[in-house]
Order: structure tokens, then C-alpha cells, then sequence
């Protein structure tokens, strides 16, 4: 009778595990897009360690980028885990990350959505020529975010958040066409994600690496298409290399990027169910 007892007790406890996790599985996405270059993964509080010369980050995390539960992120092996900075660590593997802007996004959105998951996408030093479709770069972000509903029983997109284009600034071909190539990418992205009319936010750029940077900045500025939406981080402190934004100034970015979201119509909606950020983000060192 013991014995029986004690094999009922551990049914029951197996069948409660499995109820516990399946409520953990995000269910009714609502996806947002995060792409762009190291500014957007993040490099805040990333700085050399010249007595070790390497590079590192110092593990500074400012409350608006704190942990939550119902904040996910997509691994590398496209499984969902609580997501904390940096969070590109499985992706972006040959660089080091810290602090970037879809943490305190994804705080301010929450509370909003129900639940948030982030989807990195992004690679270091990469151009917007690498991002056209075709390239691995644009391929494997667009196998990411089919993943990602896939990984949580359906969905909807609801916004791509893009930060790109430092890269581009050094050669003057590739200013030029920047325009071009940056209408085609969100043109094809909305297209793969059948959402013709998805909500793009942008950032238009802080700083460059090369002297083409205001030609690149006036195409982010004037890609002319319906629902692309620009927040300018002009002016946002750097990090001493002076291409990367702070800690502080990617927590202030991604407030204005929330800002700038939730300014769309019907994009403050209450969603009962997960929300997914996905990031593409490029870094160029």
C-alpha cells in the first residue's frame, strides 16, 4: 500500500512538472525585430584590458536592463531561456558583448505584452551588402524568426528594430547605395515574414567608421517607405573608442526606440501572450 502510495505521489508530481512546463512555453507571439550593427547587440561597458590585452566587458547591469521571467531569448540552438545581458553571447561568438539597447526595450514593453522574447541575430563588422537576401547573414535571420514561432506554437510580428550602417560609412560605393540596399532589405525582410506593412524603427546613426557618414544618416533618414519610423542617436555619449554607445546611452536608446513604437497606432495594444524581439545586429569591430 506504501509502495502504491509513493508511485501515485510520483505520477502526480511528473504530471504537474509537465503542466508547469508547457505554461513556460511562450504561446500567441507578438515578434519584434531587432537588427543592426554593434550598437545594437551591444558594446556598452565593453573596454580593453590592456595589462591582459584583451577585450572584455565590465558586467555592469543598470536596472532597466535587469532579468525578468517574462523576458525569453532564442539561443543559438533556438531554445528559449530567460534572457540576460549580454545577449549575444551564443551569437555573436568572436566578439565580446556587453550592454545594448533590447534589454530596456523589452523592461518598458513587458508589463504591456505579457511576455517578451529576444531573438539575436547579429554579427560583428558585417555591411548592409551582407544583409541582402541571399547572403547567409539575411538567410539565417530570416531562419531565426520563422524559429521562433515555430518554438512557441505561432505568432504575429509586430516591429523590426534596426540599428545599422557604421560599416558602410568607409567606402563611398557603398554610401551611395546604402539607400537602395537599406529599401530593399526591409522591402524582402517584410516580404519573407509575409507582413507587408510590418513597423520598422530605426536608428539613425551616432557615429561611423569612415567619412561618409552623413550619407549614410540622410538615407536612414529618407527611405521614404510607409511605417519606417527613425529615432537619431546623434549626440548619445561614447565609449572612449568612440564609435560605441555606453551603457547609459544604450539604455537611453532603447527607451527611445520604445517610445517611438508605442507612438504607432494601435501599437499599445494589450496582447495577452509572448512577445519576441528579434535582434540583427552587426558589429564592426
Amino acid at each position: 500500500m506504501n509502495n502504491m502510495i509513493f508511485f501515485l505521489f510520483i505520477i502526480l508530481l511528473s504530471l504537474s512538472s509537465l503542466q508547469i512546463q508547457s505554461q513556460t512555453i511562450p504561446r500567441n507571439i507578438s515578434i519584434f525585430i531587432l537588427a543592426g550593427q554593434s550598437n545594437m547587440a551591444g558594446r556598452g561597458g565593453v573596454y580593453n584590458d590592456t595589462a591582459k590585452n584583451i577585450t572584455v566587458w565590465d558586467g555592469v547591469i543598470p536596472r532597466e536592463c535587469r532579468s525578468n521571467p517574462s523576458i525569453l531569448r532564442l539561443t543559438a540552438k533556438l531554445e528559449w531561456e530567460e534572457a540576460d545581458e549580454p545577449l549575444h553571447a551564443d551569437i555573436d561568438v568572436n566578439k565580446t558583448n556587453g550592454v545594448g539597447p533590447g534589454m530596456p526595450f523589452a523592461n518598458r514593453v513587458v508589463n504591456r505584452f505579457g511576455y517578451v522574447g529576444l531573438v539575436p541575430c547579429s554579427i560583428g563588422g558585417t555591411k548592409l551588402s551582407q544583409w541582402q537576401k541571399g547572403q547567409f547573414l539575411y538567410e539565417e535571420t530570416v531562419r531565426r524568426a520563422k524559429a521562433a514561432m515555430v518554438a512557441s506554437g505561432g505568432g504575429s510580428y509586430q516591429a523590426v528594430l534596426w540599428y545599422q550602417g557604421e560599416s558602410d560609412t568607409v567606402d563611398m560605393v557603398d554610401a551611395s547605395v546604402y539607400k537602395k540596399r537599406l529599401v530593399q532589405f526591409f522591402s524582402d525582410l517584410r516580404n519573407d515574414l509575409q507582413h507587408p506593412n510590418l513597423p520598422i524603427i530605426q536608428v539613425a546613426l551616432a557615429t561611423g567608421a569612415g567619412p561618409y557618414l552623413d550619407a549614410v544618416r540622410k538615407a536612414q533618414l529618407e527611405t521614404g517607405l510607409d511605417n519606417v519610423h527613425c529615432v537619431d542617436a546623434k549626440g548619445l555619449p561614447l565609449e572612449p573608442d568612440g564609435l560605441h554607445l555606453t551603457t547609459s546611452s544604450q539604455v537611453r536608446l532603447g527607451q527611445m526606440m520604445v517610445e517611438a513604437f508605442l507612438a504607432i497606432p494601435n501599437s499599445a495594444e494589450l496582447h495577452s501572450g509572448f512577445s519576441v524581439l528579434v535582434l540583427f545586429c552587426l558589429f564592426f569591430l
